[in-house]
């Protein structure tokens, strides 16, 4: 996992009209470094439904995706009713998280919630 940007100088926040900030400037080289790393974001609807819903990191990010349990299963080669304890397991292997974010296009830190 690489090292986040440091804050610098070369920042700019511009303020609405009401007063507070609004939008972030950043060096184009910071951007396109941060673009680059986008692969490893969490949407704020994955980590919404594990944390409000209390949903597994595996089922919000299947749901988020738009995939049933059974198209999971299926690029697995497993049963729908395996993949669902895959989803339901509170401590997964590493090589079961690794299996599973494979199979639904995201990397293992990303399942890591």
């Amino acid at each position: 996992m690489s090292e986040p940007i440091k804050a610098t100088a070369h920042v700019q926040i511009i303020n609405g009209a009401d007063g507070k900030p609004e939008y972030a400037v950043i060096p184009y080289q910071e951007f396109l470094h941060l673009y680059s790393q986008q692969e490893q974001l969490i949407p704020n609807a994955v980590v919404g439904k594990v944390i409000e819903q209390g949903l597994s990191p595996m089922r919000a990010w299947r749901e988020y995706l738009k995939l049933t349990q059974a198209e999971v299963a299926e690029t697995l080669r497993i049963t729908q009713a395996a993949y669902a304890q895959l989803e339901s397991s509170e401590r997964p292997r590493k090589s079961t998280l690794q299996r599973v974010a494979s199979a639904l296009g995201i990397s293992t830190e990303q399942l890591n919630i």
